[in-house]
């Protein structure tokens, strides 16, 4: 088998479990050597850090004869992030992908969100990304000017929530709407220096779709039966996740693919679908009578986060 990443250099984020435990791994058997980021918290970003995912990944890659290193830092803090890819650098000598899968959840409803629950998803998802980001393209941008080209790789984790929206998730759905933005837009600054940038929306069972969400726990953790096909598995987004970070992927350019279950659908963000014109000011009734005409028309039915995860399901 071909080993799409040899000799590249990975940081995954929130790589201590779940998906990211799953990336981490699959990379490393194509090649990679992996930072392995994770702090090691609950599922809503409290408690203790705790090193232990981080550094049983980085066994388990030992193990298969690959190379990695654990990290502990969080990347909501700028200079934290820094210090992640530092790490990279300090170990391995240099970077070639970043993974920003980190994630917190904590769930309410607007009305009863309270403003910590709000800054904690944003510290982690969206100011994360941006940090990781922002320090990886520095240091690609500055190696290209020297003329060491290295092909960076951004892979942004968003999610359904964000691209479709989730009852309850404002917080995480904003933050994941934004990731896949940044992505689009970051390739956009990055191209001419080699870089892409691409994310993903995964459909796997994580600790955010079973320990943190009681309402999705029964569907995506169900136990699967012997030579059954785990179609909620985390591992099933990996593949995506790898071939992204290869060289293969170059033209690859601000792409945002829902993956999951052995699928992978190729999305697109918002577009016009009608349209209302006249060379003239509109009086707002008139204006409000015809959007209510051309609405009635049939426009396709929005997709819900319940509809995909139930057609997986079935």
């Amino acid at each position: 088998m071909a080993r799409l990443l040899e000799g590249k250099v990975a940081i995954v984020t929130g790589a201590g479990r779940g998906i990211g435990r799953e990336e981490a791994l699959l990379m490393a058997k194509h090649g990679a050597k992996v930072v392995v980021n994770d702090l090691g918290a609950h599922f809503d970003g409290t408690g203790a850090a705790n090193a232990t995912p981080a550094q049983e990944v980085v066994s388990e890659i030992k193990k298969m004869g690959g190379e990695a290193v654990a990290n502990g830092e969080s990347v909501s803090d700028f200079k934290a992030a820094k210090r992640i890819i530092q790490c990279a650098l300090d170990t391995f000598g240099k970077l070639n992908i970043v993974v920003n899968n980190a994630g917190i959840l904590r769930d309410r409803m607007i009305f009863n969100m309270a403003e910590e629950d709000w800054d904690a998803v944003v510290a982690v998802h969206m100011k994360g990304a941006f940090n990781m980001t922002r320090h990886a393209c520095e240091y690609w941008r500055d190696e290209h000017k020297k003329g060491n080209v290295l092909n960076g790789r951004i892979i942004n984790t968003s999610s359904d929530s964000g691209l479709l929206g989730n009852v309850g998730q404002i917080n995480y759905g904003a933050c994941k709407a934004a990731v896949a933005l940044m992505a689009i837009i970051t390739d956009a600054e990055m191209m001419k220096y080699g870089v892409t940038a691409n994310a993903i929306a995964p459909l796997a069972r994580t600790r955010l779709t079973t320990d943190a969400t009681p309402g999705t726990a029964a569907t995506f953790g169900r136990e699967v039966a012997p030579g059954e096909f785990d179609v909620f598995g985390p591992a099933n987004v990996a593949p995506l996740v790898a071939w992204l970070a290869s060289d293969d992927a170059k033209d690859m350019h601000g792409e945002v693919f829902r993956v999951g279950g052995g699928s992978v659908w190729l999305m697109r963000g918002w577009h016009a679908v009608g349209q209302l014109s006249q060379r003239a000011l509109w009086e707002p009734a008139v204006l409000g009578e015809k959007l209510k005409a051309e609405h009635a028309k049939g426009l396709t039915a929005k997709e819900t986060m319940a509809q995909v995860v139930g057609s997986m399901a079935q």
